[in-house]
């Protein structure tokens, strides 16, 4: 056994090259434990054992830095930099996080888990180490589709004319966590057919050294390829062919599926746990609109899943054009939502919320601005999604509802969805963006809510005293705290889903005035400049009272959503409490 040794880097340059192997083999079966057992990003963790154990065998991390893309390539690494345990023993399997973290370690630089950074966050190190006068090298590790986001092609073009040692690792997999898309991956399939010889070589287009690796689990010749580059005096590019999963047939074959997900049988790769049945929802309605509409096109930047577009179900609407995956690259399918919208097609695009935060500037400026009446399915914002701090979206209210000329719709239900999605893409005044959770629960009626007229809110219940403002799937809470306060006091309350968060429903609001005293707020995000303050805002200069209750402005991560709720005084328990008191 080779891994019980291994505590950190300086133990790995302790073994023989050709102990080397075994290493591997150890690591990527304590890689195999956790994954197996906890879930995790699977397959591009599995394609990059041997080329870890070569790094940490040849250059001298710390003192050397590495920076990994996306987080997603790093399992390895936590476990030769004395993170094993987490990896070996069930019960440490919380003690690190999914990304590289720096609370964990000195060996990782950053945290990061979104793509496409690595290329520009070595270059800023590089740089700083220029200008402090210090000597090391500078390692970007990037692959698993992260080379087609434009930080990492704006990165690759100042590295161009860059001086110094800068080395960057490409892991070529061929996959991103669907298939790759694009002209750059032409370019690396035409590289590895030969052997790193085509004339169609991306990286020398952009002024760069070129190193090629075929085989890129031959740990020997890794060790030889990475001791040609260290302390090399200009950046290099590394490229290197690995096989996403490897280590285990069914990942290697399926490499969509086991990009990442929750804990599996080892033997034949079946999830361990049952969920429950698929919400399908959002893939219905999208495939009702592509079946009905010649004209729509769903856009896609790498998460094809998320919109429940498995392989099978997309390949007919690929080839008909109406599927577009622009790969990791999520300005791109915005600005082109916004080209398609203006030529007078019917455009959705959806991606996860946190990921919409890169798109900003071509939300604001080539879709917002020019009025084009694309739809923007967001998944999985608020504290319902996803909980790690590189994946959260508790700010994406005050990233849609802020925009002028955008409207920020918010279901709770699914036929709230489906009807709202109706509305999205038949109008042509503006574009839409709505909230996609991963569950809708049903009302069990259809929803006649009339969307053109914007901002009208829906009172869900009437009362008097007080009323609770609850955005999408809080307002169950709200319901329940009225109920309590009905039982306690023998008064009803109002309860009020706003289902527009880009605007507000003035009118109701100086209804409310009448016979009202006290408003609450309830959001499942951030709570500063979220929803609820600019009701705060409206009844400013009156008598009203307005609590705004959401979620403090700070990186939240690998938090139970109920409990964080309730952390900042969103429960029916709370919320009733708090009205009773006022």
């Amino acid at each position: 056994m080779f891994l019980e040794n291994i505590n950190s880097p300086s133990d790995v340059k302790k073994l023989k090259c050709d102990e080397l192997v075994a290493l591997a083999n150890e690591t990527r079966a304590a890689l195999i434990n956790k994954i197996s057992n906890a879930g995790g990003h699977q397959g591009p963790n599995l394609g990059v054992v041997e080329v870890t154990v070569a790094l940490h065998y040849v250059f001298d991390s710390p003192k050397d830095k590495i920076v990994f893309d996306v987080s997603h390539q790093c399992y390895a690494h936590k476990i030769l930099t004395g993170r094993k345990q987490a990896f070996l023993d069930s019960a440490h399997f919380k003690d690190v996080t999914g990304f590289t973290n720096p609370k964990e370690s000195e060996h990782d630089l950053f945290t990061v888990g979104h793509t496409s950074t690595s290329v520009s966050l070595a270059l800023g190190l590089a740089k700083g180490r220029d200008v402090c006068g210090e000597k090391h090298n500078v390692i970007a590790f990037i692959g698993d589709g992260s080379l087609s986001g434009g930080e990492a092609l704006e990165a690759l073009d100042y590295a161009g004319e860059y001086k110094n040692n800068l080395i960057i690792i490409v892991n070529d997999n061929d996959q991103s966590i669907a298939e790759n898309h694009g002209g750059l991956y032409k370019s690396l399939k035409a590289l590895r057919e030969s052997n790193g010889r085509s004339e169609l070589n991306i990286f020398k287009a952009f002024g760069l050294d070129y190193r090629y690796l075929e085989d890129g689990h031959d740990v020997k010749a890794l060790v030889d390829l990475l001791e040609s580059v260290k302390d090399i005096d200009h950046p290099v590019v590394v490229h290197i062919h690995t096989i996403k999963g490897k280590g285990l047939k069914f990942a290697e074959e399926n490499r969509e599926q086991f990009h990442a997900g929750g804990p599996f049988n080892v033997s034949d790769g079946s999830p361990k746990y049952k969920g429950g049945s698929e919400d399908t929802t959002v893939f219905d309605c999208l495939k009702k609109l592509l079946d009905t509409n010649k004209k729509a096109v769903v856009l896609n930047a790498g998460t094809p899943g998320g919109l429940g577009f498995t392989k099978e179900m997309r390949e007919s609407y690929v080839e008909k054009g109406q599927f577009v995956d622009v790969g990791i690259a999520e300005e791109n399918a915005t600005a082109m939502a916004s080209g398609i919208a203006k030529a007078g097609g019917v455009a959705v695009f959806g991606t996860f919320a946190p990921f919409f935060q890169r798109t900003y500037d071509q939300m604001s400026h080539d879709v917002a601005l020019n009025s084009s009446a694309a739809t923007f399915l967001v998944l999985n914002p608020g504290v319902f999604g996803m909980t790690s701090n590189t994946h959260t979206a508790l700010n994406d209210i005050q990233f849609f509802a802020n925009i002028p000329n955008f409207v920020y719709l918010c279901p709770n239900t699914k036929e709230e969805f489906e009807a709202m999605f109706r509305f999205a893409t038949t109008q042509k005044k503006y574009p839409v963006g709505i909230r996609t959770v991963r569950r809708f629960a049903s009302s069990g009626k259809a929803d006649d809510t009339d969307y053109s007229v914007l901002n009208k809110n829906k009172v869900l219940k009437r009362g008097e005293g007080a009323a609770i403002f609850a955005v999408g799937s809080l307002v169950d809470i709200a319901l329940s705290a009225a109920a309590k306060i009905k039982e306690k006091t023998g008064k009803d309350i109002t309860v009020i889903n706003p289902i527009f968060l880009s605007g507000l429903d003035t009118e109701l609001l100086e209804e409310l005035k009448k016979n009202h005293t006290f408003i609450v707020t309830i959001e499942d995000g951030i709570v500063e400049s979220g929803y609820g303050v600019n009701i705060a805002s409206y009844y400013s200069e009156s008598e009203m009272k307005v609590k705004n209750l959401g979620i403090s402005k700070v990186f939240h991560s690998d938090f139970a959503p109920t409990e964080l709720l309730s952390q900042h005084g969103i429960s029916a328990d709370k919320l009733c409490e708090c009205i009773l008191q006022a």
